[in-house]
C-alpha cells in the first residue's frame, strides 16, 4: 500500500531538519539522534512502580522494571531494545514500555548492554542472556512469575532477543514461553529483495545497516556465527513466535523468513507485516499513529502465550 501519510511527513521533516543518514552522522550523533526519538512518542502512561537495577558489574548492565498494577504474580517480558548495536538506550523504549505492560498485564524488564562499537560481539549477546537469567532468578522478589517469562525485542533488539531465547533452549535455562520480534535483524549477510527496494530513503538505509553491522563485529566470521545470524541455528523447540515487520524496510523479507524457517523446524510462528509502515515506527507511537498496530499485535501474543 502506498507510504503511510504520517510516515511521508515525517520522513520529509526529518529533511527539512538536515538529517543524514546514520552511516553519514558518526557513533555519537547516531546515539544522539536516537535518543531524540522520545519527541515522536505519546505521552508516558502513569505506572505503579518502576524500579531501575543491575543485572550484572559492567555500568552498562542496567535494566528497569516495571511493575503493572493489580495484584501478581505477574506473567514476565524481557524487552531488549534496538537501536543497531550502537544506540538506544532505557529512555527511548520508556514510553512504549510502560504501554506494554499496561496493556499486557506483565511485569517488563527493559535491559539494555554494552554498545559497540565500544563493545564487540558477542558482547551484547552475551548481556541479554545475562539480564535473562537474572529476570528468571530475580523477578519473583518484584511479583513476576518465572514460570511465566516471555522475550522481545525490536531491530538488533530483536536479534539479542531470540539469541537469548536459543541460548536458553541450548543451556536448558530459564524456561521462554514466548517471543515476540519486530523488525528483527536475523541475518547481516541476507540477500533480500526488501534489501535492495528499500536501499535508500526510509529511514533505515541498506548501507545503515551495514555501518551499524560493522560497529559491532571484529571479523567476517562473526557474521556467520550463528548467535548473529539466527536462521543459521537449529530452530526446533523454540517457543511460541511473533514476528512483526513493516512493508517499507531493510529488514522485511528476514524477518518473513525466519517465520517461515521456524515453522518448518516445528515451531509456533506468526508473521504479521503492516503495511504502509517503516522500521523504527514502533518507536514513534505519536508522529505515526499506526505503530499502535504493532503493539496490539505484540499484546495479542503475550497475553495469548503468558
Amino acid at each position: 500500500m502506498p507510504l503511510d501519510p504520517a510516515v511521508t511527513a515525517l520522513i520529509e521533516g526529518l529533511g527539512e531538519q538536515g538529517f543524514q543518514s546514520f552511516e553519514k552522522l558518526g557513533v555519537d550523533a547516531t546515539r544522539d539522534a536516537i535518543a531524540s526519538f522520545t519527541g515522536l512518542q505519546r505521552p508516558k502512561r502513569g505506572f505503579l512502580l518502576v524500579t531501575d537495577v543491575s543485572y550484572g558489574p559492567h555500568p552498562d548492565h542496567r535494566a528497569r522494571v516495571y511493575v503493572p498494577p493489580g495484584d501478581g504474580p505477574f506473567p514476565v517480558v524481557l524487552y531488549v531494545h534496538g537501536g543497531g548495536f550502537v544506540a538506544g538506550d532505557l529512555d527511548v523504549v520508556d514510553e512504549p514500555v510502560r504501554a506494554l505492560a499496561l496493556d499486557a498485564e506483565s511485569i517488563v524488564v527493559s535491559t539494555t548492554y554494552r554498545r559497540a562499537p565500544e563493545a564487540k560481539f558477542p558482547a551484547a549477546h552475551d548481556d541479554v542472556y545475562a539480564a535473562l537469567r537474572w529476570t528468571a532468578k530475580e523477578i519473583s522478589a518484584h511479583g513476576g512469575d518465572p514460570a511465566r517469562i516471555a522475550v522481545m525485542g525490536d531491530s538488533a533488539g530483536g536479534n539479542l532477543a531470540a539469541a537469548a531465547a536459543i541460548r536458553a533452549r541450548d543451556e536448558g535455562e530459564p524456561a521462554v514461553r514466548a517471543q515476540v520480534l519486530v523488525y528483527p535483524l536475523v541475518d547481516p549477510l541476507a540477500d533480500t529483495e526488501s534489501r535492495r527496494t528499500f536501499a535508500e530513503g526510509y529511514l533505515l538505509h541498506l548501507e545503515a545497516l551495514q555501518w551499524f553491522g560493522a560497529q559491532y563485529i571484529t571479523g567476517p566470521d562473526d557474521v556467520a556465527d550463528p548467535r548473529l545470524a539466527l536462521d543459521r541455528n537449529d530452530l526446533s523447540g523454540l517457543p511460541p513466535t511473533l514476528i512483526v515487520t513493516t512493508e517499507y524496510d531493510t529488514l522485511r523479507d528476514e524477518g518473513k523468513a525466519f517465520a517461515e524457517a521456524l515453522r518448518t523446524a516445528g515451531v509456533e510462528a506468526e508473521h504479521r507485516r503492516i503495511e504502509g509502515l517503516v522500521h523504527a515506527a514502533y518507536w514513534a507511537t505519536a508522529a505515526i499513529p499506526r505503530s499502535k498496530e504493532i503493539h496490539d499485535a505484540a499484546v495479542a501474543h503475550l497475553r495469548q502465550h503468558l
